[in-house]
C-alpha cells in the first residue's frame, strides 16, 4: 500500500469547528478551524494529469490549480483525503516559490504556505504531485472488476465523486459553489482507453510504450461531476437532431445490450433541450455502464455512469419493468445536466434542488416521449414511500443543514428524491403546468454556471407580472421545505358544511411532538355531484368551507397531486366505503390508491379503526389498476409480515388466506405472456409472483411444470418474461433447482436475467443457500458486492432468513460500513430493510443493544437507526392494539364465507 489508511476516525467528525487549535499530522498548527473551506481564495482552472495503474491497483498525478485571490491571504486551504503529497510549488508573477504543506486529516485539509502573502486581486497557480491508491470501495478513484465469459478477471479504474470523493482523486476545494474549468488528461497503457467529462482532442506517445489522452477544457462546474474512466469498454454512437454525439459504454461482451439505451439517450438529451430552451453546453454525452457501482447512477457532466442493469437492455430478454426502469433512470441522470450541472445548489443543504428536480422531470419527460410506458401509473408509489419516513419523528425537512459528510451522504434518501419530486408536482398543479414551465426555465437561464438556494427557485415560480397578494409562492412553500413532516387534513361534512382542520401526521405517542406545525396547503376536491376539481388554499389551523348542495360523498386530494393525508371524519369514511363497493370507477385509480393508503395509514395513529380499513378493503376484489392493486398489497401484506416474525401461523395464514381470496379473480384472470401495456405487464409478474410465494395452487402447478421444462432444456427454452419472477421463485424451493439456477446465474451475461434469478434464490426456504448468499455477495467473486445491500434485505424479509439477516449484519458491521460508506442509502436500506417488520420488546432491545454499542465513528449518530427504533416501537404499538381486532374481523368473516377458505 502507498498510503498508511488514516485512522477511521477521520470521516465522522461531528463538529464543524475543531474543538483545540487544529494540529497539522507533523505537530504544527493548522491554518484554519473549520470544516467548510474559506473563501478568501478560489479556483478557477485545474490542470490534472492522471497515471493510474491497473497492476498495481495504485495511481499518481499532478494537478495545477489556478487562483482567485479574493482577500490577501497567507495560506491556501484545500481538500485532499488519503493521499501522499509533494513537489508543491506556488506559481507566482515573481516566479517559482515553494510551498509549505500542511495535512489536517480530520478535515481532509491540505494547507499550503508561501512565504509571503498573496495579495487580493493577483493570479497565482499552485502545482501538487500526488500518489494514492485505487479506492477498493464504491467511490472516489476506484477499481472495478469484470468477468469474461473465458473467466478471465480484466480490471478497470472509474470514479464517482458525490458527495465529497474527488479529494481522495486528486487536491482540489472539494466543496459544490467552488466551480472551476477542468483540463483532463489520462496517462495508460495501449490496451486500455480513456473517457472523461469531455471529449479527446489528442492523444502523445510516452517513452516506455504509455500513451497520454488530453481532453477538452471543461464548462465551468463543480469537483464532484468530473469523472475519467479507464477501461477496455467498447461503445456505440448516434448524434442527437441538436448534434450532440451520443455514446454507450459497456465491456465487450454486453455492448449488444446496450441499443435501448442508446436511442433513450438521444431521444431524452433532444427533449430536454427543447424543453429547458437552453442547448445542452456540451459536444458529446457519454453513458457507461459500470460493473460494480453502488448507486443506480451518477450525472457527471458529459459522462453519466450507470450499474449495468440500470442501462443494459435486451429485447428478448428483459421485462417491462427492465424497460421502465431504464429509461427513467437515463430520464433522471440528463435532467441533472440542467438541474444539479449548469444550477447546482450552493451547499448540500439544499441537495433537494438537483434531485427532485431530476426525480420529478422523469415524471415530465417520459409522459411526453414515452406515453407507452404510462409512467403517470407510478408517480404516487414515490409520494407515499416519503410518507414512509416522513410520518416518524426523525425525518428532517427537504432542506435541512449539513456539515460532515456523513450527515451529507444521508440526504440522499426518499424526503430529497421523492418527498422533493411530490412537492414540485403538487406545485405545478397548483400553478398550473404552464406557469410552472415557464418559472424553471426562467431559473435555469437566470442562474447557468452559478449556485443556487431554496428561496432563487420561489423567486423564478413567482410571476412578478401578474403577482397578488394571494400568490406568495415562497410564504408557501416555505412551509413544505423548511420544516419536516406533513399535514393530515381533517375533513366533516354536516350537511353543504365542510369543516377542515389540519395537523402534522405524526406515528408517535407523544402527541405534543406535532405541536406547532402549520402548512400552506393547496387543497383540491371534488363531490358526488361534481367531476369539477375545486381548490382552496387551507392557511390556517381550521377553516370552513360552503357547497352549493348536498352531497353523498367529498374527495379531497384530487388524484393525490398533494402532499398530505386525508381524514374523513363522522360518516365521512363509510360514504366512500359504499362508494368503492358500488360505483369505485366513479373516482380515478390514483384516488382509490390514495384512499387506501390513507385509510390503513390512519389505522396506526388511531384516528380510525382497523376493521374500517378493512371493511375498504373488501372493494379490491373488484379493482384492477396497478396502483390501487398494489397500494392494497402495500398495506395488506405488511400486516401479515408483521406475524411472520412472530409465532402467531394461524392468523399469520388467515391473513395470508384473506389476501389470495381478494385477488383471487385478478389472478385467475392474468395470462402467462407478455401481451399488454407496460402496466399490465408490471401488475402481470407481480400478481403471479405473489400467487406463487404465496403457494395459491393453481399457480404453483403452471410454475412447476414450466420450471421443470425449462431445466430439462438446460436453460434454452424460452419463457416469457413476465412470468420468469414466480418459475424461478417456486423452482428455487429445492436444493437442485437452486442449484440450477445459480449455475445460470453465473454464466448469464445478460443482466436483467440475472436480477431476476437472483431475487428469486433469496425468497427460497433454504436456509444454508441463503447464508451462503450472504457470503459470498460480500466476498464478490461470483456475486457482486454492490448487491449485497439487497441480497441482505431480501433475506432478511424472508420468514426463514430474517434471523440470518440480523446476524450476518451484526457480524460483518465494520465491513459494510467502510465498503458503503457510513451515511449512504445502502446503509440505511440494509438496517431498515432488516429490522422494520420487527414487533416485540424483546427484538427491540435486541436491535437497541446492538446499535448502542456503537461508537459515533461506526455510525451510531447515523439517523437510519433512530428510524429504526421508531418503526419497531410503531409495530409494537400497532399490533398491540390491532392483532386482537384483526382476529376477529377475519373470524367473522370466515363464518359468512366458509367455502372460500383456501
Amino acid at each position: 500500500a502507498l498510503v498508511p489508511v488514516l485512522s477511521l476516525s477521520v470521516d465522522f467528525v461531528c463538529d464543524s469547528q475543531a474543538q483545540d487549535p487544529p494540529v497539522a499530522t507533523n505537530g504544527q498548527p493548522f491554518p484554519w478551524d473549520r470544516m467548510r473551506l474559506p473563501t478568501t481564495v478560489r479556483p478557477l482552472h485545474y490542470d490534472l494529469t492522471i497515471h493510474p495503474n491497473l497492476t498495481t491497483l495504485d495511481f499518481t498525478g499532478v494537478v495545477r490549480i489556478s487562483l482567485d485571490v479574493q482577500e490577501d491571504a497567507g495560506a491556501v486551504v484545500l481538500h485532499a483525503k488519503q493521499m501522499r503529497v509533494s513537489g508543491a510549488v506556488l506559481l507566482a508573477p515573481e516566479g517559482v516559490r515553494p510551498l509549505r504543506v500542511l495535512e489536517y486529516p480530520r478535515f481532509h485539509q491540505l494547507a499550503l504556505l508561501p512565504d509571503s502573502v498573496l495579495t487580493k486581486g493577483r493570479r497565482y497557480e499552485v502545482q501538487l504531485e500526488f500518489a494514492a491508491n485505487l479506492s477498493d470501495s464504491f467511490h472516489g478513484f476506484y477499481k472495478g472488476s469484470y468477468r469474461t465469459s473465458g473467466g478471465e478477471v480484466r480490471v478497470i479504474a472509474s470514479t464517482q465523486f458525490e458527495a465529497t470523493f474527488a479529494r481522495g482523486a486528486f487536491p482540489c476545494f472539494d466543496e459544490p459553489a467552488f466551480k472551476a474549468n477542468f483540463t483532463i488528461r489520462i496517462i495508460r497503457e495501449p490496451r486500455h482507453i480513456a473517457i472523461s467529462n469531455m471529449p479527446k482532442v489528442k492523444t502523445v506517445e510516452l517513452p516506455g510504450g504509455l500513451l497520454e489522452d488530453h481532453f477538452d477544457t471543461t464548462v465551468k462546474m463543480s469537483t464532484y461531476l468530473v469523472a475519467y474512466i479507464v477501461s477496455d469498454f467498447l461503445s456505440v454512437s448516434k448524434t442527437t437532431k441538436h448534434g450532440v454525439k451520443i455514446s454507450v459504454y459497456a465491456v465487450p461482451e454486453k455492448i449488444n445490450q446496450t441499443a435501448y439505451a442508446l436511442d433513450a439517450a438521444v431521444k431524452l438529451l433532444d427533449f430536454y433541450d427543447d424543453f429547458f430552451d437552453i442547448p445542452y453546453p456540451l459536444p458529446k454525452q457519454d453513458l457507461a455502464a459500470i460493473p460494480d457501482f453502488q448507486s443506480g447512477a451518477m450525472e457527471n457532466w458529459g459522462l453519466t455512469t450507470y450499474r449495468e442493469t440500470g442501462l443494459l437492455f435486451d429485447p428478448n430478454r428483459s421485462s417491462a419493468s427492465d424497460k421502465l426502469g431504464i429509461t427513467k433512470v437515463i430520464a433522471h441522470e440528463l435532467a441533472h445536466q440542467w438541474f444539479g450541472n449548469l444550477v447546482t445548489m450552493e451547499w448540500w443543504n439544499d441537495l433537494w434542488l438537483n434531485e427532485g428536480f431530476a426525480k420529478f422531470m422523469e415524471f415530465i419527460s417520459l409522459d411526453i416521449t414515452y406515453p407507452e410506458l404510462h409512467v403517470d401509473d407510478f408517480f404516487l408509489g414515490k409520494c407515499f414511500e416519503a410518507m414512509e419516513v416522513d410520518s416518524l419523528s426523525s425525518s428532517h425537512p427537504v432542506s435541512t443543514p449539513v456539515e460532515n459528510p456523513t450527515q451529507i451522504q444521508e440526504m440522499f434518501d426518499d424526503v430529497s428524491y421523492d418527498k422533493g419530486a411530490c412537492i414540485l408536482n403538487m406545485l405545478r398543479d397548483f400553478l398550473t403546468p404552464e406557469a410552472f414551465e415557464i418559472g424553471i426555465i426562467r431559473y435555469l437561464k437566470r442562474y447557468s454556471y452559478q449556485n443556487t438556494v431554496n428561496s432563487h427557485l420561489w423567486e423564478s415560480l413567482t410571476d412578478k407580472w401578474y403577482s397578488d397578494d394571494e400568490l406568495d409562492v415562497k410564504a408557501i412553500m416555505d412551509t413544505w421545505t423548511l420544516q419536516e413532516g406533513f399535514p393530515l387534513v381533517t375533513v366533516e361534512v354536516k350537511g353543504r358544511e365542510v369543516r377542515l382542520s389540519q395537523e402534522r401526521f405524526l406515528r408517535t405517542d407523544n402527541p405534543s411532538l406535532t405541536d406547532g406545525f402549520l402548512w400552506q396547503i393547496p387543497l383540491t376536491y371534488m363531490t358526488s355531484a361534481s367531476n369539477t376539481v375545486h381548490r382552496f388554499l387551507l392557511k390556517t389551523k381550521t377553516d370552513v368551507l360552503y357547497l352549493p348542495e348536498d352531497v353523498d360523498w367529498v374527495k379531497f386530494n384530487v388524484n393525490m397531486s398533494g402532499y398530505y393525508m386525508v381524514h374523513y371524519a363522522g360518516e365521512g369514511w363509510n360514504s366512500i366505503i359504499k362508494l368503492l363497493q358500488y360505483n369505485h370507477t366513479a373516482i380515478t385509480g390514483n384516488d382509490r390508491a390514495s384512499l387506501i393508503q390513507n385509510v390503513f395509514q390512519l389505522v396506526s395513529v388511531g384516528k380510525v379503526r382497523l376493521d374500517t380499513a378493512l371493511e375498504l378493503s373488501l372493494y379490491l376484489s373488484k379493482e384492477t389498476e396497478i396502483m390501487a392493486v398494489t397500494q392494497g398489497f402495500g398495506e395488506l401484506v405488511p400486516l401479515y409480515k408483521l406475524m411472520e416474525k412472530r409465532d402467531m401461523t394461524v392468523l399469520e395464514n388467515q391473513m395470508k388466506g384473506y389476501i389470495v381470496d381478494l385477488f383471487r379473480d385478478l389472478i385467475d384472470r392474468q395470462e402467462w405472456s407478455d401481451s399488454g401495456s407496460v402496466s399490465e405487464r408490471v401488475l402481470r409478474s407481480y400478481l403471479l409472483l405473489f400467487a406463487c410465494v404465496r403457494k395459491y395452487p393453481p399457480c404453483v402447478a403452471k410454475a412447476t411444470r414450466l420450471f421443470n421444462q425449462w431445466k430439462d432444456s438446460d436453460g434454452t427454452m424460452s419463457l416469457p418474461v413476465d412470468i420468469t419472477m414466480a418459475v424461478f421463485v417456486i423452482g428455487a424451493r429445492s436444493p437442485e433447482g437452486w442449484d440450477f439456477l445459480f449455475e445460470k446465474y453465473r454464466t448469464s451475461m445478460q443482466m436483467s436475467v440475472k436480477s431476476r434469478i437472483k431475487s428469486a434464490m433469496t425468497i427460497t426456504h433454504l436456509q444454508d443457500k441463503l447464508k451462503w448468499m450472504m457470503e459470498q455477495s460480500l466476498h464478490g467473486e461470483v456475486m457482486k458486492t454492490h448487491d449485497l445491500p439487497d441480497v441482505i434485505v431480501s433475506v432478511g424479509r424472508n420468514p426463514h432468513g430474517y434471523k440470518l439477516a440480523w446476524d450476518f449484519l451484526r457480524a460483518n458491521w465494520h465491513t459494510l460500513i467502510k465498503k458503503f460508506d457510513l451515511g449512504s442509502s445502502s446503509v440505511s436500506h440494509m438496517v431498515l430493510g432488516v429490522t422494520n417488520q420487527y414487533s416485540t420488546r424483546e427484538m427491540l432491545q435486541e436491535v437497541r443493544s446492538f446499535f448502542d454499542s456503537l461508537t459515533e465513528e461506526a455510525g451510531s449518530k447515523m439517523r437510519c437507526i433512530q428510524q429504526t427504533y421508531e418503526t419497531i416501537e410503531d409495530n409494537i404499538r400497532w399490533t398491540d392494539t390491532n392483532l386482537p381486532l384483526l382476529q376477529s374481523w377475519l373470524n367473522k368473516r370466515q363464518k359468512k364465507a366458509p367455502h372460500e377458505d383456501l
